[in-house]
């Protein structure tokens, strides 16, 4: 049977129906496009993350540095390299503070703090606020949970969480109790080499060996177990505008990248408190933005 034609009045009916379809055909090609992008410039999720934080070198001094192979070679190579990252004063422990709670809380020299004399939110306090798990471990800490202000090697100007009331003291570990199961790591967790590993009193090559000889398994594992490892200094040497190296290596970030936008102490917190899932934000991190175009 041959079909009868069309009517003009029921062609445009069918033209108008059609430009609809592909009018919303087209916003929805759109939409996810958008949330494409969108999604892949999302934080990710990690299981772990470890910052290792080193002691008064300029980026000049250790990114591209032949006395820094495994920064360089491994860990930038292979990670995410913050070309404008800085510090934000002298000297060290208040840049801790800041890297720690959004602010310094303060602190404006190296004494040796009050223990449990600040009730401010920090990234420990918001961690444990929310059910997930905090950790720090200290290189040279004469014992678990120790207050003293310093012994041998081991200073606490580079330990803030002692500061805090709302932290506890028995989440401070002795780097002996670092795990090899790092599956028993915390959410997040800080690790503080002492005077000499941290490149403070020591070379850059003595600090490169020290993070390749005690987290490069950890760095490894982290490339296939959804985990994170980000090596960051305190301040520069006082000489290059406290411009300082950032590393951010792991399972999510792009090998081999690079951010040239300007980072600080309140960025690499707000970026840690965003991966850990947090609703929360601490002093100036509230108003500071993520670290991004280095996750995959």
């Amino acid at each position: 049977m041959t079909a009868a034609p069309l009517s003009r009045r029921t062609k445009r009916r069918l033209t108008a129906i059609g430009s609809t379809v592909a009018l919303a055909a087209a916003s929805l090609g759109l939409w996810a496009a958008t949330g494409s992008t969108a999604q892949a410039a999302a934080l990710p999720a990690p299981d772990h993350v470890i910052v290792v934080v080193m002691e008064n070198h300029a980026y000049s001094q250790v990114i591209g540095s032949s006395s820094a192979p495994y920064l360089n070679g491994t860990l930038v190579a292979g990670g995410a390299n913050l070309t404008q990252s800085y510090g934000l004063t002298h000297p060290s422990e208040p840049n801790y503070y800041m890297l720690f709670s959004g602010s310094n809380q303060g602190r404006t020299d190296d004494s040796c703090v009050k223990v449990g004399s600040m009730t401010a939110p920090n990234l420990a306090s918001e961690l444990i606020a929310a059910g997930k798990s905090w950790g720090s471990y200290n290189e040279t800490l004469p014992s678990q949970g120790s207050t003293t202000c310093s012994s041998g090697k081991y200073a606490q100007k580079h330990n803030p969480w002692f500061g805090f009331a709302n932290v506890p003291t028995n989440t401070a570990y002795t780097f002996a109790q670092f795990p090899t199961d790092y599956t028993t790591l915390p959410k997040v967790s800080f690790v503080v080499p002492n005077l000499c590993s941290d490149m403070h009193d020591c070379s850059v090559s003595t600090g490169d060996t020290w993070i390749k000889s005690n987290l490069g398994a950890y760095a490894t594992w982290a490339q296939t177990h959804n985990s994170l490892l980000v090596v960051t200094f305190d301040e520069d040497n006082s000489l290059s505008g406290n411009r300082i190296p950032t590393v951010v290596y792991g399972q999510h970030v792009i090998p081999g990248s690079t951010s040239a936008t300007t980072y600080n102490h309140y960025n690499v917190l707000r970026t840690l408190e965003d991966l850990a899932g947090l609703s929360a934000h601490a002093g100036n991190a509230a108003s500071a933005s993520d670290i991004t175009g280095i996750w995959n």
